[in-house]
């Protein structure tokens, strides 16, 4: 028995030897950008065709690549493949039907996907960047002109949370979105912890890894994870923040010995990214932030991405992945190329909320937004140090549920003043409450700048205030 589709459609022949797919017209890709994640998807797609065109129901063909310099060595066999040094050329030519965009930025990136898309071709993208400051103008474009943009890869790396919001979690409000976004920095407080070495250290070896670009600043800063809880706010909750309008902390001030005291408190730090519903009003930020051992995200290492979700229906749900490296990104570029093939993106794409207008939810108000703190300082050991401290946060309304105070180190100068680490712990308090105390703290003369404050994210709220 045979059953044939409409042209350039998938068949499927049913013989004596079962069921075997028949291949149509293949899916043509140009490829806008060779770097470490394009060098990845080409070689996936040259490499594991056969695979690929099995999981698309058509051959994936790498028609045309663009890239700065054409003259340079690639680590990727592209012999037979036409390869350009004009991206425009590329997104407009009629021997294409989809462009993967992977250079990054947003210029020239928005200029290109809007050509492809006047010229009738679907978009895949690992620009977070762009989709986070002209996401707006591109997916209402595409929606005019009824193309798809897939953007797997700009989110996550391979972890599938984009299919996860539009698809799985489709008879859902997300009322809370929590996630490990960035796997460089992930990866960082791991090898510092772990192996008991600096953040400068810690550094060298995700570079060393590939895991951090030679300039780590977007990764370390917190843009780059801010960037993406960005986009999934616009998923989640149809709103759309920029980082410029919410707190934005990365991990860059971070000692060892703070990893040390999170753990010996019960918790670990990890780059936090959160946005949810508080009493009707979205609460955002992205921080370091103290993390209870016995949560799966405190549990998540190495260059690994968590999301933690949960939906008014279905509860809390959990996704997690490679989220550094080149084949993680490679893989969530590849997947989307294939959800193109099969036309599941598309109907992913119609289904997302992405051109909501009208505002759903008011914003938290910075100052009042509720969570329990971690300070730590390096303080003068001289008498009544703690309870100048404890006298500001009190006047501030901030009560304390623990202290940590350390002995003076043998290994420090007898010449000099003794300096030992002082930690405290909150109760319940406002983020406008610790930022009039900090005004404050950065008075105390036994303080030695810089000081740490971290939030905590406990999975209840905690009493004492």
């Amino acid at each position: 028995m045979r059953r044939s589709d409409s042209p350039g459609r998938r068949c499927l022949q049913i013989s004596s030897g079962g069921l075997k797919p028949q291949m149509s017209d293949s899916l043509r890709v140009g490829l806008i950008g060779l770097g470490t994640v394009g060098s990845g998807v080409a070689q996936i797609l040259t490499e594991h065709a056969q695979r690929t065109a099995q999981r698309a129901g058509r051959p994936i063909e790498i028609t045309g690549i663009a890239v700065r310099d054409a003259s340079k060595p690639r680590p990727v066999d592209l012999a037979g493949i036409p390869v350009s040094t004009d991206p425009l050329s590329l997104a407009k030519s009629p021997d294409n039907d989809v462009i993967v965009e992977l250079i990054g930025g947003l210029s020239p990136a928005k200029e290109i996907v809007e050509t492809a898309l006047e010229a009738g071709k679907d978009i895949v993208t690992a620009n977070k960047a762009l989709l986070c400051e002209h996401g707006n103008t591109l997916f209402s474009k595409a929606r005019e002109s009824g193309r798809t943009i897939a953007f797997e890869a700009a989110v996550a790396g391979g972890c599938p949370v984009i299919a996860a919001i539009g698809q799985a979690m489709s008879g859902n409000q997300i009322v809370a979105l929590e996630a490990i976004l960035n796997g460089t920095s992930n990866f960082i407080l791991t090898q510092m912890l772990e192996n008991s070495v600096s953040y400068e250290d810690a550094v060298a070896e995700a570079q060393a890894m590939g895991y951090a670009e030679a300039d780590p600043s977007m990764d370390v800063e917190g843009t780059d994870a801010a960037q993406k809880l960005g986009i999934l706010t616009q998923l989640a909750f149809g709103e759309r923040l920029t980082p410029d309008m919410f707190p934005v902390q990365g991990i860059d001030e971070l000692l060892l010995e703070d990893l040390r005291f999170a753990d010996e408190l019960g918790y670990a730090i990890k780059l936090l990214a959160t946005a949810k519903l508080v009493d009707g009003c979205l609460e955002l930020h992205t921080q370091p932030t103290l993390i209870r051992h016995s949560r799966p995200l405190a549990q998540t290492n190495g260059p690994y991405n968590m999301i933690e979700l949960t939906g008014d229906a279905v509860g809390k749900a959990w996704f997690s992945a490679m989220g550094a490296g080149q084949m993680a990104t490679a893989s969530a570029v590849v997947a989307d190329l294939v959800d193109v093939a099969v036309g599941r993106a598309a109907l992913t794409f119609r289904r997302l909320n992405l051109w909501q207008t009208e505002q759903q939810f008011q914003y938290q108000n910075l100052e009042e937004i509720k969570r329990r703190y971690y300070f730590r300082f390096h303080v003068e050991d001289l008498p009544h140090v703690i309870a100048d401290i404890a006298d500001i946060l009190g006047r501030n309304r901030i009560s304390l549920s623990s202290v940590i105070q350390k002995e003076v180190s043998d290994e420090q100068d007898p010449s000099k003043p003794p300096i030992v680490p002082l930690v405290f712990m909150t109760h319940l308090t406002t983020e406008g409450k610790v930022r009039a105390a900090a005004k404050e703290l950065n008075q105390v003369s036994s303080v030695r700048p810089p000081w740490l404050c971290l939030p905590v994210s406990d999975p209840q709220p905690a009493s004492g205030e």
